[in-house]
This record gives structure tokens, C-alpha cells and sequence, in this order.
């Protein structure tokens, strides 16, 4: 899906400079991100957890497309959390919405981290689609 939402005010997220392993818990899966293989998809922003998730075939809900319209893509950071902008006003205001939100929840939509450090992130269990499908 992917694309844009006209109701908010677009943010800039730099792309990373240096490589970095994201790890998705708890499904044990961890990805070297490569900034020179961004983005992988138009889902999220480029270079997003959503954009990183999706290009790896790690499935984390999304209802809106990735363009921070809802609260489903919601993950909760449990390190390199510091590597990402701060949310929006926009994402806190779905956030607000999402179940089991912590103080380090972010929409993995919007979350692009900078690459400076490793980082690992919890796909909540009400998030996870446990539906294979075939490409």
C-alpha cells in the first residue's frame, strides 16, 4: 500500500549513514541494515522499522499503509531508542490509541533510526500476524 497522509505535517527523518543490526522481538529475527539498500518499500517512512520490517518479510500490522493514520505498527523500543527523531505531534496523537503503550512505544511507521547504535524492538503479541501467505 504506502503513500502519504494529507492530514499531517511531514517530518524529516534522515536516512542512516552506517550500517546497524535491528532485532525484532519476540520473533528472534535480526536484520544487518544496509543505509545503501534503502528504502526497501513505500510502506512507513524510508528507512522506517515498518520500511526495514516489510523489506525483510517480518510482518507487523499496518492498516493505514504506514502513513501514521492509526496505531497498529505500534512497537516498543527496548534499545536504540534514542536513535530515532522524536515522534510528532501527529504520532503521539496515535499513540495515544494504541494498547499496552509504554515509554519507549513508538509507530514503527515513523521510527527511523540514525545507525549509531544497534537496536532491538518488541512487535507487542496483539500486533503479530501469525498468517503465513505465499508471494
Amino acid at each position: 500500500m504506502g503513500g502519504s497522509n494529507p492530514y499531517i505535517e511531514e517530518t524529516e527523518s534522515p536516512l542512516p549513514k552506517q550500517a546497524y543490526k535491528l532485532t525484532f522481538e519476540p520473533v528472534g529475527v535480526t536484520v544487518e541494515v544496509d543505509p545503501e539498500a534503502l528504502p526497501y518499500s513505500r510502506e512507513g517512512k524510508p528507512g522506517s522499522i515498518l520500511e526495514i520490517a516489510i523489506g525483510h518479510d517480518i510482518e507487523i500490522d499496518h492498516a493505514c499503509g504506514g502513513v501514521c493514520a492509526c496505531s497498529t505498527c505500534h512497537v516498543i523500543f527496548k534499545s536504540g531508542f534514542n536513535t530515532c527523531p522524536e515522534a510528532s505531534e501527529d504520532e503521539e496523537d496515535q499513540l495515544d490509541n494504541a494498547p499496552g503503550l509504554e515509554a519507549h512505544s513508538r509507530l514503527a511507521c515513523q521510527a527511523v533510526p540514525d545507525g549509531s547504535t544497534d537496536v532491538v524492538v518488541e512487535i507487542p503479541d496483539w500486533n503479530r500476524n501469525l498468517v503465513s501467505e505465499e508471494h
